[in-house]
């Protein structure tokens, strides 16, 4: 599970940082910049797959199609257009309130309930990430601009879901990529003519092959590798590191330190992920069952001390075995046929049952002994 959370965390990472990279793109012929990125990316995903990726059938084009309306097309003009309504922080905290649909829809969609534990965890991201962010001003246009961005940056994730299974994290980055392409490539000859390449700058080129490489090509395969593993649920908690790259970048490309509030966000958003990635308390083993009581030997326990007619005649004379007949312990036999035990003196045999003793007694004062009944 950590090398799918280091995915995540990873492709997210990237993502934030393309918020600073990509203000270096405010004057570059957008669509046109986007359909280049799109497809640059997809070459090599296509490249890496090395055969692959299986055709989309049915269904699967739907989804595929969504994710690629939902979070590529749609979600790029949302941003453009939500910026001359709204301040950035505005549509920043739209977007950090991603982890809370996707705990709620996520495990639905995948035929789950809801985790509490995962709610609570993505609540706490979603205020760390608004701290982060900070808040804005906007009008009534601004705020549902940001509310497509919302749901667009959720069906990004949640409508990846149903094809995942089929085409797996590379499959799906290189089909949205290649119809991402395609829609903005149309887009840009009809919107900004075929001229707009040429007019293109360094640093938009330089902005491009960042977008392109890390943001889409190996951002993409990360992100979908972690919802395939851990699921929407876990892995929409990771979107919270987003904005904290996003500062971090910006930091880096000369922006200002931020202030005590992100520190107080950056903290509220560790605390959420490890409240979502905590491996729930192990229960306590059951107790061992009590081994099964020794089966009682046959006839033990009905039989009191031994009644004496239920014993051989021989084992109560002497220690013969049992497969000599009776008569041999009590007739006479010639010593040489019995064991040595047989002539052992009357005195040390064992107490006789009563009828052996009645027995006995009949015998001559000279040791002679009259003949048992048979």
């Amino acid at each position: 599970m950590k090398m799918s959370i280091l995915a995540g965390a990873t492709g997210m990472a990237f993502v934030g940082g393309s918020v600073a990279v990509s203000a270096f793109l405010a004057d570059a012929p957008s669509l046109t910049v986007q359909a280049l990125r799109y497809a640059v990316a997809c070459a090599l995903l296509l490249l890496y797959a090395r055969g692959r990726v299986v055709r989309p059938r049915g269904a699967e084009w739907l989804w595929l199609a969504g994710v690629v309306v939902t979070g590529m097309l749609v979600f790029n003009v949302a941003l453009v257009q939500g910026s001359q309504h709204a301040e950035p922080a505005v549509i920043g905290v739209a977007v950090a309130c991603v982890p809370l649909l996707l705990a709620v829809a996520g495990p639905l969609l995948e035929g789950r309930a809801p985790a509490a534990r995962l709610i609570t965890a993505a609540l706490v991201v979603t205020l760390g990430a608004a701290l982060v962010q900070g808040l804005g001003r906007t009008d009534g246009l601004g705020l549902l601009w940001a509310l497509v961005t919302f749901a667009c940056e959720a069906g990004f994730t949640l409508l990846a879901v149903p094809v995942l299974g089929r085409h797996g994290p590379i499959g799906v980055s290189v089909h949205s990529t290649w119809m991402a392409a395609l829609g903005f490539g149309l887009g840009g000859l009809v919107l900004e003519g075929p001229g707009a390449v040429p007019r293109l700058q360094l640093d938009d080129v330089l902005a491009g092959v960042y977008l392109a490489v890390l943001v889409t090509a190996v951002a993409f395969v990360l992100w979908y590798t972690c919802v395939q593993r851990l699921g929407s649920a876990r892995a929409g908690l990771l979107t919270g590191i987003a904005p904290i790259s996003a500062a971090a970048v910006g930091v880096a490309l000369g922006g200002p330190v931020p202030g005590p509030a992100v520190w107080v966000g950056v903290a509220v958003v560790a605390a959420g992920l490890a409240l979502g990635f905590r491996s729930p308390a192990a229960s306590p083993p059951a107790p061992a069952a009590p081994p099964p009581a020794p089966a009682a030997l046959p006839g033990a326990s009905a039989v009191p001390p031994v009644a004496p007619a239920a014993l051989p005649v021989a084992s109560a004379v002497s220690p013969v075995p049992a497969a000599l007949p009776v008569a041999s312990a009590v007739s006479p036999v010639a010593p040489a046929a019995l064991p040595a035990a047989s002539a052992a003196p009357l005195a040390a045999l064992p107490a006789a049952p009563a009828a052996l003793q009645a027995e006995l007694a009949r015998c001559r004062p000279g040791g002679q002994r009259t003949t048992m009944p048979a």
